[in-house]
């Protein structure tokens, strides 16, 4: 998923430079596509609006896009992408089912805090046309599938307490989602501050509890 990074040229200064690809090109539309959804949000969005900020004609912003659903999809598949990669990584190199858990949080945590994860969590899905609402949620049952796995593991190794995989993901996932309504790019937290806190947080009542080895000595006045 692309960043939103200062130091990259403006959406509108990509399209205003004849010699960016296309590839290129895509990528500002969705920058500020994105922006856009969160200021106005999608609803109140339309494809004029991301002509007018990109200072382009309609018909060449269709040159890129089919519509503003397709844009708000692709936004999605970006960012599951990208998830995804990172799902990998965490299943093959970060030791127990805790410790998979945690890093998952993180990992998504800071994807709450770009533009594309915040604009796509916002959105009310009765905006969306069924085949579209289909492949959103389609996207949605894989990542808690994959959380659901990582819970389960940890109960088979002994490092998460035994509990309800589903009510458990569905906790995670949903203290995850609602950051895209509170976050503010300017405020006193940075995106990793705040990864690691909901990661230290959120595994914490996850962790099983080691009984101790010494045997309570009751007297006999108790």
């Amino acid at each position: 998923m692309p960043e939103d990074a200062s130091a990259s040229p403006s959406p509108r200064k990509v399209f205003a430079d004849r010699r960016r690809d296309p590839a290129t090109k895509r990528e500002a539309v969705l920058k500020t596509a994105a922006q856009l959804f969160l200021e106005k949000s999608y609803g109140r969005t339309s494809m004029n609006d991301v002509a007018d900020r990109l200072n382009i004609t309609k018909p060449a912003l269709y040159h890129y896009f089919d519509n503003k659903e397709d844009i708000l999809l692709e936004c999605y598949r970006l960012g599951v992408g990208l998830i995804e990669e990172t799902l990998n990584e965490i299943a093959d190199h970060c030791g127990n089912g805790l410790q998979k858990v945690e890093a998952f949080i993180h990992s998504y945590a800071s994807v709450m805090t770009v533009n594309f994860g915040r604009c796509v969590m916002r959105l009310d899905e009765g905006d969306l046309t069924s085949d579209a609402r289909t492949e959103v949620r389609t996207y949605k049952r894989k990542i808690d599938r994959r959380l659901r796995w990582f819970i389960q593991e940890g109960i088979e190794d002994g490092s998460i307490a035994r509990c309800d995989t589903k009510i458990a993901a569905f906790s995670i996932a949903g203290a995850l989602n609602w950051i895209c309504m509170w976050y503010e790019p300017d405020g006193a937290l940075s995106p990793e501050e705040i990864a690691s806190q909901f990661a230290r947080t959120l595994t914490q009542g996850l962790g099983a509890r080691r009984r101790s080895s010494k045997l309570r000595i009751v007297s006999k006045e108790e």
